[in-house]
């Protein structure tokens, strides 16, 4: 019974593959079909099918593996970027010698400071700038005096940021002469303090302290950036605005040269030296930076000797992204837009600014408290001279939490990744070639018969700083594959597999939806009309029966 119920379905159902089979558009199929091939053939031909079938597959996945992890693409951009596009970099300069010795001779102090007691030292009229300097000392020097020097307890918390602040150099003493684009200009016009983990340190064309900081949240007892310029017209991401004009700040130059970049004499007196604290290296340590970062004049920095002549060429590295990348998660992309990341002591996002943030955060969270030019709250404290050692250890910690591959070990482990701090989906970098050679400014001197008592005891330094080309090539993030590309490709490899194009799709889909609706819809109609006519029939018969009966 069941068998005759359902041999109606199952001939359907066949004649619906054989009708799908002879007029596919799909390569193969109709040859499946084809009822005056043999089973040998039609078997070999599906077997074919089959392969193809599989090889598509396999193409697509990997065509859509590649499409999910990798979507986003680093090449570079259609043309070269003039250098007027872009501000002049930040540059930062930080001298080794921290304090004028007339005021205040590290080397003596310290080396009475060593000769007291504990209480003593607890009671020295000095100890403050003593130990307020030691902050400043390179590694070498805890190296060597830490392990035998105990530091005095005090009662209450010591300001060491504004000690250094006060008692550091004046712009004055060491920036002798400025000159930018062939203009002579006084130096603190153009360069402004700022607070670094070297010192206080002079810092030109970066961004004021309103524009970079969340001022509302840093503590007030120290001044981290004295630039007041503000930036209307300029951001990271979006550039300098239709409304800047060429003297909009940050400063940005108009071509590539000499003639067109900034020049310095540096200035160190012989007396004001300090090698115990700052070590053989002296001279000065500057750095290049985006103007939207905050200067970490440890990470990469360049050196200018004493009585030499450094000629440095820039070369910009600028990567931008796609806007249509926004619809990417920031993992997918890997960078931030200044939107997406909230920093909690920086108004601008960048990787640079991240990373302080980060170190800053973990710091506290190592030590209990923070280094003095870490950007900080009102209710963290400043570390002392003998919390020094767990703030190196603290930063070489986190460094080496990038090594680490199971960082769900530990929420330690895990602070790093935490972090997340992802480049800026716009970021600025500077690469340089520099050129070192002997600045015999005294023989010069001699030479043009000019009295050389007032630069007695005197080292100069000169500095040049300018764009190597007018234009440079720009890297931009775009789309590895979008959605169209995707598409495309899986167009691509389904006709070169099956020879499959869209409307090869919808036919499949008429053939297993709107067809066999059809067919049964005509079915039912038949069977209607069917039952109609024989049950005309029937009432036909059974009048005529009844015509008979009554005759």
């Amino acid at each position: 019974m069941k068998r005759s119920k359902l041999a109606p379905f199952r001939s359907g159902l066949k004649d619906l593959l054989l009708e799908y089979c002879s007029g596919s558009s799909i390569h193969g199929v109709q040859y499946m079909g084809c009822r005056n091939r043999s089973w040998c053939e039609r078997f070999w031909w599906m077997v074919v099918f089959a392969m193809s079938v599989g090889s598509c597959a396999f193409l697509i996945r990997e065509t859509y593996v590649k499409w999910v992890q990798t979507p986003v693409i680093v090449s570079f951009a259609e043309k070269s970027t003039p250098v007027w596009q872009i501000p002049f970099p930040a540059v930062t300069i930080c001298p080794q010698t921290k304090v004028q010795s007339k005021k205040f001779n590290f080397t003596e102090e310290f080396d009475g400071f060593l000769e007291m007691s504990l209480e003593e030292r607890l009671s020295h009229n000095r100890s403050d700038e003593i130990l307020a300097i030691m902050h400043l000392c390179e590694r070498n020097f805890y190296r060597m005096f830490m392990t035998r020097f105990k530091f005095p307890n005090f009662t209450s918390p010591r300001n060491y940021g504004g000690i250094i602040q006060n008692m550091s150099l004046d712009m004055y003493d060491y920036l002798a002469d400025c000159s930018i684009v062939g203009e002579n200009l006084p130096c603190p016009l153009i360069f402004k303090e700022t607070m670094t983990e070297d010192g206080v340190c002079a810092t030109f064309n970066g961004l004021s302290a309103n524009d970079l900081l969340r001022t509302e949240v840093l503590q007030s007892e120290v001044s981290y950036i004295y630039a007041t310029d503000p930036s209307p017209h300029w951001t990271q991401e979006s550039g300098y605005s239709a409304q800047a004009n060429l003297s909009a700040y940050p400063f940005r130059t108009l071509g590539s040269g000499i003639g067109a970049g900034l020049f310095l004499l540096l200035r160190t007196d012989d007396e004001d030296i300090d090698y115990i604290c700052r070590g053989p290296v002296q001279g000065f340590k500057v750095l290049f930076h985006s103007p939207a970062d905050y200067p970490q004049i440890s990470k990469k920095f360049f050196h200018i000797p004493m009585e030499a002549a450094v000629s440095i060429a820039i070369k910009p590295q600028m990567i931008t992204t796609n806007p249509r990348l926004r619809d990417y998660t920031p993992e997918v992309r890997h960078c931030f837009f200044n939107h997406e990341r909230y920093l909690q002591f920086f108004r601008v996002y960048s990787q640079d600014n991240c990373e302080l943030e980060c170190l800053t955060n973990f710091t506290l969270r190592h030590c209990g408290c923070v280094k003095f030019s870490m950007p900080r709250t009102n209710q963290t404290r400043m570390c002392d001279p003998d919390e020094i050692r767990c703030m190196i250890d603290a930063e070489s910690t986190l460094m080496e939490m990038d090594l680490v591959q199971h960082r769900e070990s530990s929420a330690e482990e895990n602070f790093r990744a935490n972090c997340n701090c992802l480049p800026g989906c716009t970021s600025m970098q500077y690469d340089a070639e520099i050129t070192t050679t002997d600045f015999e400014w005294m023989n010069w001197v001699r030479s043009m018969k000019l009295s050389t008592k007032m630069i007695e005891g005197m080292q100069i330094s000169y500095l040049g700083i300018y764009y190597k080309e007018p234009q440079f090539m720009t890297s931009k993030r775009s789309e590895l594959y979008g959605m169209t590309d995707f598409l495309a490709n899986c167009g691509g490899i389904m006709g070169l597999c099956m020879g499959i194009s869209l409307l090869s799709l919808v036919e499949l889909v008429y053939f297993c939806s709107v067809r066999p609706a059809m067919l049964w819809r005509g079915n039912r109609k038949r069977k209607r009309k069917s039952r109609k006519q024989k049950m005309e029939e029937c009432a036909d018969v059974c009048l005529e029966a009844m015509v008979v009966k009554s005759d």
